[in-house]
């Protein structure tokens, strides 16, 4: 299936092509579906989810590797919250392995290891988007870089690598609660989180038919 067929009698809810750099959020119910596509191919999306109804029970990253104990995202991976609770499934994936462990980038961090920072930052473009809906910096935690390949050498060292999406890639995940899903389309150029250069994605919420 292209990134963009739907399975027959889909219902389309919200189809957004994000900007470079930009984030987006929305609201996806128990049982529909959220469809991010690599337009361009190489990258990476930093996202989060949170329990729609209680924010506090947010997507966390340890209990998503260490129930399957799996480090990284494939197709039947299930993103956990803090009370190990299921939130949402990952039922199509044309790319494989996402990063569980790397995080998002800041300006302080950037600065720290590369001497140098971007225009815009993960960290901030979800600080501007939780902020939309009553949620603060403090719930910004440790979380998934769909399509940012980061493997894991024998000896424990771990670095951003190229990544292994192109273009039309994408990643299908069923909302197992209601939740807020929030990203930040990588404004990263200092590493190879965004190949050449950040470009735009897509953000498709559906509900399926039948």
């Amino acid at each position: 299936m292209s990134a963009s067929r739907l399975p027959a009698g889909a219902e389309i809810i919200e189809d957004t092509v994000v900007p470079p750099c930009a984030p987006w959020s929305a609201k996806v119910r128990q049982g529909e579906h959220l469809r991010l596509i690599d337009l361009e191919g190489q990258q990476a999306i930093d996202f989060l989810c949170f329990n729609a109804a209680n924010p506090a029970e947010r997507y966390h990253a340890a209990n998503t590797i260490k129930i399957p104990c799996q480090l990284y995202l494939n197709a039947g991976s299930v993103l956990r919250s803090s009370l190990a609770r299921p939130m949402m499934t990952i039922m199509e994936d044309s790319c494989g392995d996402h990063d569980t462990i790397f995080g998002c980038c800041s300006f302080e961090v950037d600065e720290v290891r590369y001497g140098a920072t971007n225009a815009e930052s993960c960290q901030r473009n979800f600080e501007r988007e939780l902020a939309k809906h009553d949620i603060g910096p403090e719930h910004i935690v440790s979380n998934v870089n769909f399509f940012m390949n980061v493997p894991v050498k024998p000896d424990g060292h771990t670095a951003i690598t190229e990544s292994q999406s192109k273009a039309g890639d994408f990643v299908d995940l069923r909302a197992e609660m209601d939740v807020l899903a929030v990203l930040s389309n990588c404004p990263e150029a200092l590493n190879d989180a965004t190949g050449d250069g950040p470009t735009p994605v897509r953000a498709i919420v559906y509900r399926p038919g039948g």
